[in-house]
């Protein structure tokens, strides 16, 4: 995988031109998309994901933040392509089953 380095000690940009930790496997969107989520600090984070480096995630924060809107805009293409694939897919056949078992 072809990556560019950053000024951020973690992070590189790859082929695709999407920040990554590196050496994690974990896009950086990823963490932000789960810190929002959770509403859970770094450290907590850490602890959740101990994949990753209290440093990895600082590092991938700091990224966020000096490129919010880019990152925002993503979170927000995942977010609409999710639903769109909801939508299209419809109620999974084990919904149905569940519900007139009454177990949802």
């Amino acid at each position: 995988m072809a990556v560019a380095a950053t000024s951020y000690e973690h992070i590189a940009i790859d082929e695709n031109g999407v920040p990554q930790i590196v050496g994690a496997n974990t896009k950086v969107v990823e963490v932000v998309v789960h810190m929002r989520a959770s509403g859970i600090s770094a450290e907590q984070l850490a602890v959740e994901l101990p994949h990753l480096t209290p440093a990895q995630i600082h590092s991938a924060m700091a990224y966020y933040w000096d490129h919010k809107d880019e990152l925002d805009a993503d979170v927000a293409r995942r977010r609409e392509y999710a639903e769109r694939m909801r939508r299209e897919m419809g109620q999974p056949p084990i919904v149905g089953k569940l519900r007139q078992q009454g177990l949802i």
